[in-house]
């Protein structure tokens, strides 16, 4: 179990004061298992009024209403946290899906839905034909091939970071040969789709031990994060971090779980002004491992 800080501070700049339209926040993960929420505090400067919901898919999500006028926007969230992860990545599949390819039961199926569909155009088959090309036998090891696609985009292609907003097809990726973690997850999901497996986004963070003084670098850390889930029977829901070719891997921490990459942005929303007025965002993750549980005393959410 690890002891977890995660602060994420987001600063949006303008030449003059504006308005704020409705922002909406997905900066809280839900307790869990594996994730235990301590504490969350969130700080917002000008001020807002807050409504908290479950969207379609139970992540708690915030919906803020400003009604001052500033030249600048910061949001900062800190959290406190238990993480419960897999050292290893050991998970019992069901004998009747150890191998590849298998069927889904017919309850799975249903409640998997859209998550098994693809999303993106490939009117050329080419995610599909570098899919297929890591099913090396049939029937082959489910765990193998998926091990394989995840490593393979971690060693073949290059992480490079992009101001610009959204994310990549995954053909661009496949074109480009490099993208960001957002890129590489959508690239492994469309991939195992096109195979026949659920798979679901996820955003979040991760631990870098590297910033606590131990271990090696990983890709992605300083920002939000973001990978892949794949429904497995017996194991459940199986995290696949391709950025780092991590597989259920402890230094991987869920805020939230989505159909498709545009319906997980941390922080969304509008402001009134005029054109050139923006003077750009900047972001700052930071996230530590502390030897001492938070007290679980230390007071409920708070905002300013």
């Amino acid at each position: 179990m690890k002891y977890l800080t995660v602060r994420h501070e987001t600063r949006y700049r303008y030449s003059a004061p504006v308005s704020f339209g409705p922002h909406r926040l997905m900066l809280r993960p839900r307790d869990s298992h594996d994730l235990r929420l301590v504490d969350a505090e969130l700080t917002l400067s000008p001020p807002g009024e807050m409504r908290w919901m479950h969207d379609v898919f139970g992540n708690s999500v915030a919906e803020v209403a400003f009604t001052q006028w500033a030249s600048e926007l910061l949001i900062v969230s800190t959290l406190h946290l238990e993480h419960f992860g897999l050292t290893r990545p050991v998970f019992p599949i069901a004998p009747e899906a150890q191998m590849y390819p298998f069927v889904y039961s017919a309850n799975d199926r249903g409640d998997l839905g859209r998550l098994l569909d693809r999303h993106y155009p490939d009117p050329q088959g080419i995610v599909e034909a570098w899919a297929k090309r890591f099913v090396t036998g049939q029937p082959m090891s489910t765990y193998n091939l998926l091990s394989n696609i995840n490593g393979a985009i971690r060693t073949d292609f290059t992480y490079s970071t992009r101001t610009l907003e959204g994310t990549q097809s995954p053909v661009e990726t496949l074109q480009h040969g490099s993208g960001t973690c957002r890129d590489f997850a959508l690239l492994f999901m469309e991939a195992v789709r096109s195979l026949g497996f659920g798979a679901r986004f996820i955003t979040g963070y991760l631990y870098d031990p590297a910033l606590d003084g131990a271990g090696g670098a990983m890709q992605g850390s300083g920002a939000t994060h973001a990978w892949a889930d794949v429904y497995l029977p017996g194991a459940g829901w199986v995290e696949y971090d391709p950025t780092n070719g991590l597989i259920a891997g402890d230094n991987l921490i869920r805020v939230a779980v989505t159909r498709d990459p545009s319906q997980a942005v941390p922080i969304a929303g509008t402001f009134d002004g005029t054109q050139g007025q923006s003077l750009g965002m900047t972001v700052d993750v930071t996230v530590h491992a502390s030897p001492e549980p938070w007290d679980d005393n230390r007071g409920a959410e708070r905002a300013a």
